[in-house]
């Protein structure tokens, strides 16, 4: 089958650092590869591909501080509905960009959506697009838009050796990925603080992210407790979460799934997360970690931890 992967050009495939959309359509990619299926990835050029690649832009956009990305974006669809007879099946990750150009052409087609969608602003747009498939990464994720013509849920999974599991964690605790309002850092030095453990955290900050960070989290980074590492690569990715006693994961918002908690339980490390979004459908209470409500219940589950896996 002749396959089209088009991925958003904000970071590279995979991502050079830290990732999520990007990494999943890698692992997508390089797995329909393997399959011997005939793959055409659309994205930036610094990404790293067995399948065929075609460029997007030169360079991944965060890294090359774009200032209008979606500019990029435009460019890239229209080579790729140029291009729409040489496939079989376009797969698209770039959320509903693609919308009114797959509406008017004869192209097969699906888009997986991996952000949030509960704005106020996408119920008439899908209303008006009620005909693009589309595939959720978790059921919750649906539940603002029950209306959208839904093809299914597909959870993300990862390859088989891409993480470490390890039976003696160390005594830390670990925030990992990206430090906004919504995942609530702040959240997570209060629960280290009262469990009386150390937190290490290993996020990246995107400039839309800068102004809270300097106002609401930079001063609390100053507490003994807390190593502040930022943005991380794989191998230290792998590493962090294989030893960290467990993952803290205190998010404010309706998370549409995060690979984070999924990576932590691949290393065997347990996850203590709010009741949001994806959390109860990829975290067993008890089993793989602790689904709490509050800060107070968190700093407590963190006592509950055992010390071996």
């Amino acid at each position: 089958m002749r396959i089209a992967q088009v991925a958003p050009l904000y970071e590279s495939v995979p991502p050079h650092l830290y990732g999520g959309t990007e990494r999943v359509v890698s692992y997508l990619t390089e797995e329909l590869v393997c399959r011997g299926e005939d793959v055409t990835l659309f994205a930036s050029g610094d990404s790293k591909t067995k399948a065929k690649l075609i460029p997007g832009c030169a360079r991944s956009l965060r890294l090359d501080k774009s200032v209008d990305t979606l500019a990029h974006h435009i460019v890239m669809l229209e080579e790729v509905f140029k291009r729409a007879g040489e496939f079989d099946i376009v797969h698209f990750h770039i959320g509903y960009l693609h919308f009114p150009l797959s509406r008017r052409s004869r192209l097969n087609h699906m888009a997986t959506l991996h952000g949030r969608l509960d704005l106020d602003d996408l119920p008439p747009l899908f209303r008006e697009f009620n005909d693009m498939p589309v595939i959720s990464i978790s059921d919750s994720q649906r539940k603002p838009l029950p209306f959208a013509r839904w093809a299914g849920t597909v959870y993300h999974g990862l390859p088989p050796d891409e993480f470490t599991f390890r039976a003696q964690p160390e005594d830390y605790l670990l925030f990992l990925g990206r430090i906004s309002p919504e995942k609530r850092v702040d959240r997570a030095i209060e629960i280290a603080k009262r469990a009386g453990r150390k937190l290490k955290i290993a996020a990246k900050i995107d400039r839309a992210d800068r102004y809270y960070f300097n106002k609401h989290v930079k001063h609390l980074l100053d507490q003994p407790f807390v190593e502040f590492m930022g943005e991380v690569g794989r191998p230290d990715v792998d590493k962090l979460l294989g030893g960290a006693a467990a993952l803290l994961f205190p998010i404010d918002w309706p998370e549409p799934f995060s690979l984070v908690m999924i990576e932590a339980l691949a290393c065997g490390t347990p996850v203590i997360a709010f009741r949001c979004g994806s959390v109860p459908e990829v975290i067993t209470d008890g089993l793989t970690g602790f689904i709490v409500e509050d800060i107070e219940q968190a700093a407590n589950a963190v006592g509950r931890i055992r010390h071996d896996r």
